[in-house]
């Protein structure tokens, strides 16, 4: 028997890896993200699709922990400075944000004729937005770290503080709860401040001499049990207090940003929170109850799109109000439209207490499901149907006229270095580029930068292409640098044109499209890197010299090859690490080899040609 329910187990575990892994690739290859294959794979597994799961809110809870992590992550990259930093946009828009949003959607339930206690919980719990889906998709994006990131997540940071003054609220709105006194209330807020306060003073004068003391040990297994530790240790206790585990971990993230530690902790952690937030959305997925949806179809559909239209007209409104642009409040309002996992704690709470049933506690928790897995949907859709931001050209001319005796395309870090010299021989320069930002950055800087897209061919003219003695390509991306070059070459095939080129692929397209010179961004720098390495490891510079001219020979050999033969040519002029033959120098040795014993004496005297 045990050895059949050892079976079954490795069968589930088995079934949720392949689920993953087989679902996020098809879904991202078709541009709909993780999260929704994660989602769709949760279902296909579940109770009611293949049946491999029949309890999903085991899994939920062990998956939540993924969630958990995801914020002590979070925690990690945002110091107590920043935190500070951030209070106006936690307190300000937080609560204001929640405020709103819960007035709308109490009233839709109050329109659909339910009592206002009900609707108010299924409302509220709404509104705490799911913080593993938008944490996710900022991931994904790269805006966590962004001032529009930075305001959803701080509108995150007070709806997880929100949990307990609601499930304080469910407590009184129950029957009898009434009858809860004010002392004991009183209690309950005072126990969740003290938990706040000790797991700060904990962080604080305990956590560093803590993990200091394990580094020593210099056991890494320790290490990674210690950083788990912290973060299931923090969450419980704020559980234990009646805040969220998540607020707990991001708390201990922040006080521990400033670590020693931060960065191998992240590295412990992060394989855990890719696989536990990974098993969050499938859990998720498996807890819809297709058959209260297949029941209440009408209902459910009616309410996934009155409280996430609600609920977005709320954030944008409350956006609008505070000074946010248009793009930005709709942005947030999409990304945060959803119902979350805080939701779920609600409802329950709700039902035990007897506000709700345990059919409306489906039907919610169903319409909270359904609008997590509509957001990714959502959000794809606003991409299409929203124009691309269009640049302000405020205070920045246009491209036209110019008489310079040299052109540079692009001014970023690559550009501004390029022009020092030809600036200080006093040769007149224009430059364009197309990013106003750095271009105003620039005119701080006593740089007259002109905006211009180099692509075009009448920017070109009026950038003065065709008066010029050289163009200099320095933008960044190696796609465009090509597509200048071709273009240049086209229309004034007697031009000088230098390019910076990003890797050895984008040097060879270059040369077919017929520049005079280019040059790869690092690879200068990195062969000074490499001599200043050789002379701090003792090394006479006079050698020094000759390695990196060396270096250079087989370099310029190896492109020449590559450039008759294809980019794959000319692997024997690279020096490799595990010992692979060179066949022959390319130049002759400077001195003879000499033997430094009697057996190498023998093979040299064999090698030497017969007089």
């Amino acid at each position: 028997m045990a050895v059949e329910a050892s079976s079954s187990d490795l069968v589930q575990v088995v079934a949720l890896l392949a689920a993953g892994v087989v679902a996020v690739p098809i879904f991202k290859r078709m541009g709909l993200g993780s999260i929704l294959g994660y989602l769709a794979a949760g279902v296909v597994i579940g109770p009611f699709g293949l049946r491999v799961f029949s309890e999903s809110e085991a899994i939920l809870h062990v998956a939540e922990l993924g969630v958990v992590m995801f914020l002590f992550i979070i925690g990690l990259e945002m110091q107590p400075s920043r935190l500070w930093g951030l209070r106006r946009e936690i307190f300000g828009l937080g609560a204001l944000q929640v405020g709103v949003c819960a007035v709308l959607l109490t009233a839709v339930g109050v329109a659909g004729g339910f009592p206002i206690s009900q609707s108010f919980v299924a409302g509220a719990g709404f509104v705490l937005t799911s913080t593993a889906i938008v944490m996710q998709l900022l991931e994904e994006r790269g805006e966590i770290a962004e001032p529009k990131g930075q305001r959803i997540v701080s509108v995150l940071l007070l709806e997880d503080l929100a949990i307990v003054p609601l499930l304080a609220l469910i407590a009184f709105l129950a029957p009898g709860g009434a009858d809860t006194s004010l002392t004991e209330r009183l209690t309950e807020v005072g126990i969740g401040l003290a938990a706040i306060v000790g797991l700060v003073l904990a962080g604080r004068y305990l956590l560093n001499p803590f993990f200091r003391i394990l580094a020593d040990a210099r056991a890494r297994e320790v290490m990674t049990a210690a950083a788990l530790l912290v973060v299931l240790g923090s969450a419980l206790a704020m559980q234990l207090s009646g805040l969220s585990m998540a607020m707990g971990a991001f708390l201990a993230g922040v006080l521990l940003s400033e670590s020693t530690f931060r960065h191998q902790l992240e590295a412990d952690i992060e394989p855990f929170r890719g696989i536990l937030l990974g098993l969050f959305f499938l859990a998720v997925g498996m807890s819809l109850d297709l058959h209260v949806v297949v029941a209440n179809w009408r209902l459910i559909a009616i309410y996934v799109v009155a409280y996430m239209v609600m609920k977005a007209l709320g954030i944008y409104i409350v956006a609008r109000v505070l000074k946010t642009g248009h793009r930005e409040a709709l942005q947030r309002a999409v990304f945060m439209a959803q119902g979350g996992e805080f939701a779920f704690v609600l409802y329950s709470a709700a039902a035990a207490v007897g506000i709700i049933d345990n059919q409306a506690n489906a039907t919610l928790t169903a319409i909270v499901i359904i609008s997590m897995v509509l957001t990714p949907l959502a959000i794809i859709a606003l991409r299409y149907l929203t124009p691309r931001d269009e640049q302000s050209l405020d205070g920045v001319d246009v491209a036209d006229g110019l008489t310079g005796s040299v052109l540079i395309i692009g001014f970023g870090r690559f550009g501004q270095i390029a022009s020092q010299p030809l600036l200080l021989r006093g040769i007149d320069v224009s430059i364009i580029d197309n990013d106003v930002e750095m271009i105003q950055a620039a005119a701080d800087f006593g740089f007259k930068v002109y905006y211009g897209d180099g692509t075009r061919l009448d920017i070109l003219r009026a950038a003065g292409a065709g008066r010029t003695r050289a163009v200099l390509i320095c933008v960044d991306k190696p796609d465009v640098a090509v597509r200048i070059a071709q273009l240049i070459k086209a229309e004034f095939p007697l031009l000088t044109v230098l390019a910076r080129a990003f890797d050895r692929g984008t040097a060879l397209q270059l040369i077919r499209a017929g520049v005079d010179f280019q040059l790869r961004e690092t690879f200068e720098s990195a062969l000074v890197f490499g001599g200043s390495a050789l002379e701090s490891l003792g090394v006479d510079p006079e050698d020094v010299a000759e390695v990196i001219e060396d270096v250079r020979r087989r370099d310029t050999a190896r492109f020449e090859t590559q450039l008759a033969e294809g980019v794959r040519a000319g692997q024997r002029f690279l020096r490799g690490n595990i010992g692979t033959p060179i066949p022959t120098p390319l130049t002759q040795p400077r001195r003879t080899g000499q033997a430094l014993n009697e057996e190498t004496a023998g093979v040299l005297h064999k090698s030497e040609p017969a007089d």
